[in-house]
């Protein structure tokens, strides 16, 4: 554990965190954060339990003299992203992650840093914790498998829950008051394919991508970040329009709702054009380096020699998956008209897997808009039904309707106005938050979402603001203080 960090103020916050960090989380992999969360529950003596799907439920009861407030659920989800650099020996499975601070940050050593959604989960342990800080009755729901499906928002049955205002802590931006989100679906394209043994006259090299800045697929998908199956796709496509080649195997992205970093390929290239195919290729590298120079400045492409696989794809199934990659939408699709600068729309293409006879494309489709997401869905769904592939919709979530008069953001934008001096942003994000499931099981709760501003979530440069937790932390003790 990093001792200065448990210098930062607020200290009781910095020190539930570490804790938390120090206990492997993995999406669908949460069994040692939920005993976890169970064993601090009980050593405070509170109420605390965990229900059919694995969500914690603990419930503290109210200050003196607020024992006739309303209850207040805060809710986090348990389970964090696992992305790395590929030079970073690191197993999430059995490894707690090694924090530093940079200047006003604290971030991670080459990995992700969990403060999605680690610093909402160590703020509601905090408040379970402490004996001098005045709150009505409390309820924490921490939820598992967040970021891979929402399944414990999914599973959560609708009798559980007694608050009847959700304080969802799980937004990135310390000066923003959500109100509303994008639901989202999950697109997988796979294939299979007849594979042709090399000849023995070609050069085998491998492509590698790496050192994007990839991050969240939802926030961050309007900046135009560099996406590595796209790249690699583009490359491999005005290759294959120059060259006779074979592919043999493609690996790039990792998780749905990231957006992908690194892409590594094997292709196999006629031996007699070996230095023409060499010198052609580094100007088209060149060429979207030089693209991508003001966005991307850690962008590598590398070309290496390699021995010759075995197998390459046959070379209609090759055509036909380049050109399906190349078609599907990438990126922001449509921004909203109702709510000024917000993405209504996006696509990640966060995997493709090809190799051994099997293609495997992963999407995460996203939209505040329903109608807006199955027509995307089924745009990605034509283009790759055109190239032979099965595609399947799974993981499905709804979005979170804004409610402008909500009587809980009212006291948001308040004490904030109140407390800062400046006027709250209210916005909706294009980020899959729970609240959208949460509130179909529990129409008639008051919900909001805010938190510390968090950037590069779901990338090895997920850092967190030292000064923004401290705000946060202000900000979550005066709503206590001054709820109905």
């Amino acid at each position: 554990m990093n001792q200065e960090i448990l210098k930062l103020e607020p200290q009781l916050v910095w020190k539930n965190f570490s804790k938390l960090n120090a206990v492997p989380r993995p999406s669908k992999k949460e069994e040692r954060v939920i005993q976890f969360m169970l064993d601090f529950g009980d050593s405070l003596e509170l109420e605390t339990f965990k229900d059919d799907v694995g969500n914690v439920i603990i419930r503290k009861p109210a200050s003196p003299g607020m024992e006739n407030r309303k209850m207040i659920t805060l809710q986090s989800h348990l389970d964090m992203v696992h992305q790395k650099n590929s030079a970073t020996d690191f197993d999430f499975d059995t490894q707690g992650i090694q924090m530093l601070i940079d200047d006003d940050w604290v971030r991670a050593k080459g990995t992700t840093l969990g403060a999605d959604n680690g610093m909402g989960v160590a703020a509601i342990m905090s408040l379970l914790e402490s004996s001098d800080i005045s709150h009505p009755p409390l309820e924490a729901l921490f939820t598992i498998d967040e970021e891979t499906g929402m399944t414990g928002a999914q599973g959560l049955q609708a009798n559980i829950l007694k608050g009847k205002i959700l304080l969802n802590l799980d937004t990135e931006e310390d000066d923003e008051i959500d109100i509303g989100c994008a639901g989202g679906v999950d697109i997988t394209a796979s294939r299979t394919y007849e594979q042709k043994e090399v000849l023995q006259n070609g050069s085998a090299y491998q492509i590698i991508i790496k050192g994007l800045q990839g991050g969240h697929s939802g926030m961050d998908i309007h900046k135009g970040f560099g996406n590595a199956n796209k790249i690699m796709n583009r490359l491999l496509y005005t290759i294959s329009n120059n060259y006779e080649i074979g592919i043999a195997n493609i690996n790039g992205g990792s998780l749905r709702n990231a957006i992908p970093r690194e892409s590594v390929s094997t292709i196999v290239v006629n031996a007699a054009e070996k230095v023409s195919f060499e010198e052609k290729f580094r100007v088209w590298a060149g060429s979207i380096k030089e693209e991508y120079s003001f966005l991307e400045k850690n962008m590598t492409i590398e070309l290496r020699d390699i021995i010759l696989p075995k197998y390459v794809m046959e070379i209609s199934a090759q055509q036909q998956l380049l050109k399906a990659i190349y078609a599907a939408h990438n990126g922001v699709y449509s921004m909203s008209a109702a709510i000024p600068d917000l993405v209504e729309t996006s696509n990640n293409i966060a995997r493709v897997e090809v190799g051994e006879g099997k293609v495997h494309v992963g999407c995460l489709t996203r939209s505040s808009v329903e109608t807006s997401k199955i027509d995307l869905a089924n745009s990605l769904k034509s283009a790759f039904e055109l190239a032979g592939c099965e595609v399947n919709f799974s993981g499905e979530y709804p979005g979170w309707e804004p409610n402008p008069n909500s009587d809980i953001l009212k006291v948001l934008k308040e004490q904030y106005s109140t407390l800062f001096k400046e006027t709250p942003k209210v916005v909706a994000c294009h980020a899959g938050l729970e609240c959208g499931i949460l509130g179909q099981h529990y129409p008639n709760i008051d919900m909001i979402s805010f938190g510390p501003t968090i950037k590069g979530a779901h990338s090895p440069d997920e850092r967190v603001s030292i000064s923004s937790v401290k705000k946060f932390w202000k900000f979550l003790l005066e709503i206590l203080k001054n709820t109905p």
